[in-house]
């Protein structure tokens, strides 16, 4: 992950401006393990910079994923999430009672694709999504841990 120095110096190096939006918005990202999303990195924002919309965080989150400063995740809870951690390879755990999300470091080298089927294919990565119940939604709810829809936890 860049620092701002680093970051600044990426945008100036790539044709792009070094705005308040832009800074705001990597701050924001920047070390965040929570995989926000656009909405609520654009509420957090808000709060420094009253007059940035929400259209402007999507434009800037989408400049730094192009970049290769952060990622974008449909891990299916409703909204994508942006992944800051680029630096190292990971897959994730999602709560299907909460909607969190957590980095899981664990290598999976037997994962592949099927040698046929592929149709012309090329398969360049491959992530693996757990869903089941994080901790704090077991204890609080009583849960058993078991994956369940999100539909049915009360």
């Amino acid at each position: 992950m860049k620092t701002a120095v680093e970051l600044t110096q990426l945008f100036r190096n790539t044709g792009r401006k070094v705005t308040a939006q832009r800074l705001c918005v990597w701050r924001l990202l920047e070390g965040n393990t929570s995989h926000p999303s656009a909405e609520v990195l654009f509420e957090e924002a808000r709060r420094e910079l009253e007059t940035i919309s929400l259209r402007t965080v999507y434009q800037v989150l989408r400049e730094l994923e192009e970049l290769g400063e952060c990622m974008s995740l449909d891990l299916g809870t409703g909204a994508s999430r942006f992944d800051p951690n680029v630096d190292a390879a990971h897959h994730h755990l999602v709560c299907t009672a909460c909607g969190k999300v957590r980095d899981l470091y664990a290598d999976f080298p037997s994962v592949e694709a099927p040698k046929t089927g592929l149709d012309g294919f090329q398969v360049g990565s491959a992530e693996i999504v757990f869903r089941g119940t994080c901790a704090e939604c077991k204890s609080s709810t009583g849960l058993n841990g078991s994956i369940r829809p999100k539909a049915l936890v009360s």
